[in-house]
């Protein structure tokens, strides 16, 4: 992992997952420790744009999870629901796409960076609104100074790495 300093805005330290992801043993010691951390009830992976995709893909595939891409504002065909948050250095969108999860399925977030929790949080309601159960949150790295996991409070929270 490399970390990029003002990016995307002055202040703020990207950590950019790029060389993880493009080391094929790192990739896969990655996504299999991602998995050892979900709960075994889960059916759905709910992947978050966009380096969520990548990770929930290679998870849905190999223990054979449904994937669904929660993603920016206008590029899903058709919505069923969407949410506004703040970042650490500004706002975003999250939206489902219709018919995705139904009522009762048993999910679990994905995405590459906790920081602010406002993406993870944003992720869960539109999970949680459309009947589904989460059944964790999971990233690769957790930032916890930005103190995310206290707005995801009652939600299962792991971290294969935190600083």
């Amino acid at each position: 992992m490399r970390e990029v300093p003002d990016f995307p805005r002055p202040g703020v330290v990207f950590r950019d997952l790029t060389p993880v992801l493009a080391d094929p043993d790192a990739l896969r010691a990655m996504v299999d420790a991602l998995q050892d951390k979900i709960d075994d009830s889960t059916q759905v992976i709910a992947a978050i744009e966009s380096r969520g995709f990548l990770l929930g893909a290679a998870l849905g595939y190999g223990w054979r999870y449904g994937v669904v891409p929660l993603r920016k504002p206008g590029k899903l065909p058709v919505v069923a629901d969407s949410v506004s948050y703040a970042l650490e250095y500004g706002e975003a969108s999250l939206e489902l796409p219709a018919d995705a999860i139904q009522p009762g399925q048993r999910v679990v977030v994905v995405d590459d960076v906790l920081a602010t929790g406002g993406t993870a949080e944003a992720a869960c309601t539109l999970v949680e609104r459309a009947g589904g159960i989460v059944t964790g949150v999971s990233v690769v790295l957790e930032i916890a100074a930005l103190g995310g996991r206290s707005r995801l409070a009652g939600r299962e929270v792991s971290a294969l790495l935190a600083v």
